[in-house]
């Protein structure tokens, strides 16, 4: 069996992480895709996210029709920075004969060795990596290895819709239609 795990904050989900999931599960075969939403990435430690309970239903709102896509929220219940060789072995011990794809952005691909418990991390899981418009194949660095995806870069980003709200700016075609009316009537990101 083949999966996906996709970590991040999801500071809202939009598009864009849908359109990554859903071109990893084609281009390489995977069964399932599981969205992990982070209580607090190592690298960003003064970023504040909106809370926790609000990210995890903005994705359930997105994913509210998506079969092949699960949100997974262990690493909010285990709070504290959210460590992927953490999520990576506790999904090792419950499918411990699943091949592991790890999602991210190509803009985190330089700082893989700075992840935690790095050559532990290289060992078990391959990288997934979809780049930013305009960017080619991404290097890799030793001893990472990964798939560079060939579908949907699109230049969307949470932070910029995060601004955008605060502006008062539309965010239609940003972000999934349930998700724009949440931001809207629970007033987040204002």
């Amino acid at each position: 069996m083949r999966i996906g795990l996709f970590g991040g904050s999801f500071d809202p989900v939009h598009l864009g992480h849908l359109l990554v999931a859903q071109t990893a599960k084609e281009e390489l075969g995977l069964s399932r895709i599981f969205f992990i939403p982070a209580a607090q990435s190592p690298f960003k430690p003064e970023q504040r996210s909106a809370p926790a309970h609000e990210r995890t239903r903005l994705l359930r709102l997105a994913l509210a029709a998506q079969t092949d896509f699960e949100i997974d929220a262990q690493e909010i219940s285990r709070g504290g920075i959210s460590y992927t060789i953490d999520t990576v072995r506790s999904y090792l011990k419950l499918f411990p004969q699943v091949t592991i794809f790890y999602l991210i952005g190509a803009d985190h691909v330089p700082s893989l060795p700075k992840w935690r418990e790095a050559d532990e991390l290289a060992r078990l899981v391959e990288f997934a990596v979809i780049p930013r418009p305009g960017q080619n194949c991404v290097e890799f660095p030793a001893p990472f290895r990964g798939t560079t995806l060939k579908g949907f870069p699109v230049g969307i980003s949470s932070s910029e819709i995060r601004a955008r709200v605060q502006a008062g700016l539309p965010i239609r075609n940003l972000v999934p239609r349930a998700v724009e009316e949440a931001i809207r009537n629970y007033r987040l990101y204002l």
